[in-house]
């Protein structure tokens, strides 16, 4: 029963605006700290609807005899009793207090509906860490355990392949994998499909000499998507500037076993970009922070919304697109990407970039859509760009069975350059005369 109540004590700490989820869970002792994140993150996700159950039931109010139970540590307990394998705990007077209302709970319960009906439309996406297996084998290792290549959405024992990523397999919603041996070993992955696409969209090189970089890495389902893509070879340096998400980060690429990646606990943006370890890079991903508006499902986005006042959202988002614009100009060949819906993080920022100075002198575009998955169907947002907004992605939650997301790739047109040499000949007053026999001013060439 300890277990439940610390669940419910996270539950607390969320009421009284304590702290993020990733903080508080964060916070616990690292030995429960996956199990009770699971159990938290999955009751959060049903809340209104659990809510709704313990209160027609009237439990609180027959039991209140019973001090302890308050309505935080009955959501985790009605949440095992539903939805998972059953209350996991001895018998006691908590454990007899809820079971008296077993029936109740289940008259009552109609779990189709989690307070956002996108939530339901979306499956439950797991992609296969092919650093440590196949997805033939993966798909061989469901098959063993009952499951049959169907609709996920016709039954619970139903998955299927997805389409547009590869290796990315579709369950059922209810589907659950925190007890999966296949999960508990990093096997597979949680990560919702559109959350892939960034990975899939810069499609780094499996080359023994390839340099990537990962600038905004942390909890690292990216960044193993990155490590996977190039088969464990060459070297992908990942970023992560907090010391807790940087132990985060470390602890989930060393459970996927992804042994080419450098995790470093810095600040991208502090980082020389002349630097010879990081020079040489050749793709890079941006996914930094943003205010999360696709996300219908997930972690901090589950609880209800802290500040609706719009002038206060504005000048949130207008901090981010700064950021954001600002790391983008740092590095510029990437892939940047949000889980926002909002064009002022996205297009705009797409925008400002391309008509930035850096990108003019780099020679910098955005990828034509035959590169950045052309089957995919929906595109970037025409009003909020110049052109070529075809090349971008968006994903819209409730319609396209993911959370909301925007993915742009910028590539470089121009082979030979070198900004820094541009601008020392700029600021120096050359002799136009030509060099003879190796006399006159020398030139500065973007060769050497």
């Amino acid at each position: 029963m300890d277990f439940y109540f610390q669940a419910a004590k996270v539950l607390d700490r969320l009421d009284s605006k304590q702290g993020s989820i990733k903080s508080v869970l964060a916070s616990l002792p690292e030995s429960n700290r996956a199990r009770t994140a699971a159990l938290v993150i999955e009751t959060l996700k049903y809340k209104a609807t659990l809510t709704d159950v313990i209160n027609a039931s009237r439990i609180l109010l027959e039991e209140r005899k019973i001090k302890s139970l308050s309505l935080n540590l009955t959501l985790v307990l009605v949440h095992d009793l539903l939805l998972s394998r059953g209350i996991q705990a001895g018998d006691g007077p908590i454990k007899q207090a809820i079971l008296r209302h077993k029936h109740g709970f289940e008259a009552s319960c109609n779990l189709a509906n989690n307070g956002d009906e996108r939530a339901a439309r979306i499956p439950r996406y797991v992609r296969v860490n092919t650093c440590l297996w196949t997805t033939e084998e993966a798909i061989r290792h469901y098959q063993a355990k009952g499951l049959q290549l169907a609709d996920p959405f016709s039954s619970d024992k139903a998955f299927a392949r997805d389409e547009h990523i590869p290796d990315l397999l579709i369950f059922h919603p209810q589907r659950q994998f925190h007890d999966d041996v296949s999960y508990t070993t990093g096997k597979v992955i949680l990560q919702d499909k559109a959350s892939c696409f960034p990975a899939t969209v810069l499609a780094p090189p499996a080359e023994d000499d390839s340099v990537v970089i990962d600038a905004t890495a942390a909890p690292g389902n990216k960044t193993s998507h990155l490590s996977a893509l190039m088969a464990n070879r060459g070297k992908l340096y990942a970023f992560e500037r907090d010391q807790k998400r940087y132990r985060t980060l470390k602890t989930m690429l060393t459970k996927a076993g992804c042994k080419n990646v450098e995790a470093v606990n810095v600040d991208f943006l502090t980082v020389d970009p002349t630097d010879s370890k990081y020079g040489r890079a050749t793709h890079i991903l941006l996914d930094p922070s943003c205010s999360g508006s696709g996300i219908v499902n997930r972690l901090d986005h589950l609880l209800e919304a802290e500040d609706d006042d719009t002038e206060g959202l504005e000048n949130r988002l207008n901090k981010l697109a700064s950021f954001q614009l600002m790391m983008i100009k740092h590095a510029m060949k990437v892939a940047y990407s949000t889980c926002s819906i909002h064009a002022i993080e996205n297009e705009q920022v797409v925008r400002q970039a391309l008509n930035s100075e850096e990108a003019i002198q780099g020679g910098f575009k955005l990828a034509p859509r035959a590169e950045t998955l052309p089957a995919w169907h929906r595109r970037g947002r025409d009003e909020d760009m110049d052109y070529h907004a075809e090349s971008l992605i968006r994903c819209s939650p409730g319609e396209d069975a993911t959370n909301g997301f925007f993915v742009a790739c910028f590539i470089k047109t121009q082979i030979a350059h070198c900004t820094e040499e541009v601008k020392t000949i700029k600021r120096k007053s050359i002799d136009p005369t030509p060099l003879v026999n190796g006399t006159g001013p020398r030139r500065e060439s973007c060769e050497e």
